[in-house]
């Protein structure tokens, strides 16, 4: 669905956490500095190891979309600051050998192969922008899988099936629904009177939509519904046709979507011509026949596939599934 706004904030925070990882790793390479063609003069030396001005410009860049020059004085000594402290931290982990124990080895690993596809990505993609013929099949396609009807309802939800029986038949007998919604209801709507305002179906467990599209406009579950919550009381109050989003308004976003179609094909090429032998489930040397299999290795070891595409979705916002 056309698209989550926390997405960006998101790419952001990632994009932070492997600078770090690089300025982490950078420390504990010899005291040469990163073992790169950099010859920028240093901008800090730290115990006598140079942080170049190079690096130091690539991190204000990850951290700020912008060049120090860009910045204030105050915010440049302190982005320089953050670095000479990630600098000499990461020193100290060093000389504790915690950059050899496994799990940040394998740290560092996945943050060097999510930066190495990064690169190859951005790479890829530069002579192979989307056409606006492609961009409008991809729109066809996600208008087409999306939901064209939102749901207004509310729910009554309780622990046992025994008493949210007892419940609808305080319905029957003309209750107020959102009075009993307020009275015994578990979930945080009751509050609202168990108004979940409008969402479409798919954001809710099967369970809960099965039983919801099944009402007409005022009618309520007879029969309590179970979910992994507990048991619910639905009460269906009206449905409304959705408009898609424009397809100008969801451009950016469609784009995205086509380029990660596209490396997804290029990496599926490159597994398709690799020589690949899966093992997860072959016990390892040494382990007894008959024994539990192995645990699977590490997610670091594999790389990781490029972020899944949103979907697109209608611009109004849903209710979140109920919880309990």
């Amino acid at each position: 669905m056309i698209c989550n706004t926390s997405e960006n904030r998101s790419m952001n925070h990632t994009r932070i956490l492997f600078l770090a990882a690089l300025a982490a790793l950078a420390a504990c390479q010899p005291k040469s500095g990163v073992t790169t063609a950099d010859a920028s003069p240093p901008v800090a030396t730290v115990d006598g190891s140079p942080i170049s001005r190079d690096f130091y410009e690539f991190y204000i860049k990850g951290i700020t979309s912008k060049s120090s020059s860009e910045l204030t004085p105050q915010q440049r000594e302190l982005a320089l600051d953050n670095l000479i402290r990630a600098r000499l931290v990461a020193e100290e982990a060093a000389k504790e050998g915690l950059d050899k124990s496994s799990d940040t080895a394998w740290m560092l690993e996945l943050s060097r192969l999510n930066v190495l596809q990064q690169a190859v990505l951005d790479r890829y993609l530069k002579d192979r922008k989307p056409s606006e013929q492609e961009l409008r099949a991809e729109y066809e396609t996600q208008v087409a899988s999306t939901p064209r009807q939102e749901y207004h309802a509310r729910h009554i939800l309780v622990a046992t099936e025994p008493f949210a029986e007892k419940l609808v038949t305080r319905l029957d007998k003309g209750e107020k629904f959102d009075v009993l919604a307020k009275q015994e209801s578990m979930d945080p709507s009751k509050s609202n009177g168990g108004d979940l305002g409008w969402f479409s179906p798919d954001r809710m467990v099967p369970e809960f939509a099965g039983a919801l599209i099944a009402l007409k406009p005022g009618q309520y579950t007879h029969k309590p519904i179970q979910t992994q919550y507990g048991w619910h009381i639905i009460q269906l109050l009206e449905t409304r046709e959705l408009t898609p989003p424009p397809f100008d308004q969801v451009r950016a976003q469609l784009q995205k979507i086509v380029e990660n179609k596209k490396f997804r094909t290029y990496s599926d090429e490159l597994m398709h011509h690799a020589k690949i032998e899966k093992l997860l489930d072959k016990p390892s040397s040494g382990q007894a026949a008959g024994a539990p299999a192995a645990a699977p290795r590490p997610a670091a070891e594999t790389t990781a596939a490029p972020a899944a595409a949103p979907a697109v979705a209608p611009a109004p916002a849903a209710a979140p599934a109920p919880k309990g």
